[in-house]
């Protein structure tokens, strides 16, 4: 039966209300994806400044953290310094030294040594590292103030400065060598060291003279009544700023309180002789 026109009509005009329908719901389909596409970027933007933002903060806190524990310690230096500037209380300084002082240990004998630099160079006396016929003495070990064995490298040594060198490895808080030229007469001083195998022994006296000659020929030492005994051979001898003016070398035997300490200034030489010939560099500034 075929259809009348009016009817043909609604047809149509039905087809074409689905068809416009469809296509708005396909419009409006493609406009919230087009605006979810956008909200997605927009978010992924905010999140990746968010992160970016975050990190700076947090490498700016950790740079302020590290600042403020640096100058925390500045300052407890400081009041160490001036502790013992102002009194004769030598402990702030003794503290902060001591974890730069170790014990030097061979198969023949034991002695003292200190680091001069961060990354394990160390300082002693040549004599402690000889055996009995003067060669050098095997298993170099060295046992720091927190009582670890580490193993040593002999780099080399000055025998007329009686001064050795050193390495361990590792990071270390070392000691700083001062001017022994501006030391005085009457200056207080402390010694660390191993007297008769007693690790990490603190004497205090003072500078008893300066330029004294030594077993060298030299008047390259200072002596000082602060008592030294067998074990304190190449340990530091400190002043009051906290700085080692001498490596602490021997003593009469028969007198009392009558220790020397080859003076700082030829210390660094030696160690900068000694770094030159075998390191091929300069230690010391």
């Amino acid at each position: 039966m075929a259809l009348k026109r009016h009817h043909k009509i609604l047809i149509g005009s039905f087809s074409f209300v689905v068809l416009v329908l469809i296509i708005l719901l396909g419009f409006m389909n493609y406009t919230l994806y087009v605006q979810e596409t956008q909200h997605y970027s927009n978010l992924k933007d905010t999140l990746s400044e968010l992160q970016t933002s975050t990190q700076t903060q947090i490498n700016s806190l950790t740079t302020n953290l590290v600042q403020l524990q640096n100058s925390t310690q500045s300052t407890q230096q400081q009041i160490n310094l001036l502790k013992a500037g102002t009194s004769d209380d030598f402990s702030g300084i003794i503290q902060t030294a001591l974890p730069s002082v170790v014990t030097v240990k061979t198969s023949a004998a034991q002695g003292t040594g200190f680091l001069i630099t961060s990354n394990g160079y160390i300082v002693t006396n040549a004599h402690v590292l000889a055996d009995a016929n003067g060669n050098l003495a095997s298993n170099i070990r060295v046992v720091t103030n927190n009582q670890n064995t580490i193993n040593a490298q002999f780099i080399g040594y000055d025998g007329n400065m009686d001064v050795a060198l050193l390495k361990i490895s590792g990071n270390y808080q070392a000691l700083t060598l001062g001017n022994s030229s501006k030391v005085q007469i009457g200056d207080k001083v402390i010694a660390i060291g191993d007297p008769l195998g007693l690790q990490f022994s603190v004497s205090e006296g003072i500078v008893s003279a300066i330029d004294r000659q030594g077993s060298n020929g030299l008047n390259d030492y200072i002596q000082t009544d602060a008592s030294l005994n067998p074990g304190n051979s190449g340990g530091p001898l400190i002043d009051k700023n906290g700085q080692v003016i001498g490596i602490n070398n021997f003593k009469i035997s028969g007198g009392e309180n009558l220790g020397f300490a080859l003076e700082s200034i030829y210390v660094k030489q030696a160690i900068n002789s000694i770094a030159q010939q075998n390191l091929n560099q300069t230690l010391l500034n």
